[in-house]
């Protein structure tokens, strides 16, 4: 039986694609999901559904009530979801108000979706790479835009909020994360122009895995707040990892080298302290990398 059976959960921004899955897990293992999102959807099913905005002292104050763990899902998830101020500011202020709301109220655990963008690699303006691979949670950041500026703050946000009322937060910096219908689309225009999945180091994960992520933290023995990267152990590319880093990358330091289609991220730190290990991953064949 899941530690979680019969346990309060709120999750944010429970209709979203993360959202709507990490739900359906939590159901799964038996806990009391309190949803909270800012649109109706039709398949969402919690034990208690709420309409609400993630800003709003009042509409959080509502939906923790009562609530032993916090996942905190609810985003504009892209630079161009809205404007540069919207984007920013209801990031920010949706996690501080989430996350100072449940260390006032004592809540031991909360989970955060950061992402590989708090990097600030991906969506940056100038040519700019990972500083070397594996690439890690400890490599330097380079922000240019608004909406990985917002994911950084998030993760500041999380430690500041453990300093200040002791609650421990798991912060996710998730790669694209979709459907497995989706991801094989994606992989197949990967093939097609490989150079594209450079600047997030061709990483992916299944909504599934994204859920069973959460679930582990939430219930992992630990303490502090926690930045990890989360992915597949693969990338998302039809070819081997070392000949797309020899191609796209090839002055950027190597620390290893990497075993056919590896990831070449270090997840060692959510495989040691979480356990993690996906569950989901594409299954395509190493190809030779044409010139």
């Amino acid at each position: 039986m899941s530690e979680l059976n019969g346990r309060r959960v709120l999750v944010t921004g429970a209709a979203g694609r993360i959202g709507l899955v990490t739900v359906e897990h939590l159901n799964e293992l038996g806990a009391k999901v309190t949803a909270l999102s800012n649109v109706e959807h039709p398949d969402l099913k919690a034990d208690r559904v709420l309409i609400g905005d993630t800003r709003s002292e009042t509409d959080v104050a509502r939906a923790l009530q009562g609530v032993e763990y916090v996942v905190h899902l609810a985003a504009l998830p892209h630079p161009s979801a809205g404007s540069p101020y919207d984007v920013y500011t209801t990031n920010v202020v949706s996690t501080f108000n989430v996350l100072a709301q449940a260390g006032a109220l004592g809540i031991d655990r909360a989970v955060i979706a950061s992402s590989i963008n708090a990097t600030g690699v991906p969506f940056n303006p100038h040519e700019i790479r990972p500083a070397y691979f594996p690439w890690d949670e400890k490599a330097p950041s380079d922000v240019a835009d608004w909406y990985s500026l917002s994911k950084q703050n998030d993760e500041n946000t999380a430690r500041m909020a453990w300093r200040r009322w002791g609650i421990d937060v798991v912060s996710f910096r998730f790669p694209h994360v979709n459907s497995a219908e989706a991801l094989q689309r994606m992989s197949d225009h990967m093939r097609e122009n490989p150079g594209i999945g450079l600047r997030e180091a061709w990483t992916y994960l299944d909504t599934r895995d994204a859920a069973y992520a959460v679930e582990l933290a939430l219930t992992a023995p630990l303490s502090g707040a926690h930045t990890f990267f989360v992915a597949a152990g693969t990338t998302n590319a039809p070819y081997a990892t070392e000949d797309l880093l020899d191609r796209f990358a090839p002055d950027v330091p190597r620390a290893r080298r990497f075993v056919d289609r590896e990831v070449p991220i270090d997840l060692t730190a959510i495989r040691t302290v979480l356990g993690f290990q996906a569950r989901h991953e594409l299954d395509l064949p190493t190809l030779p990398l044409e010139p």
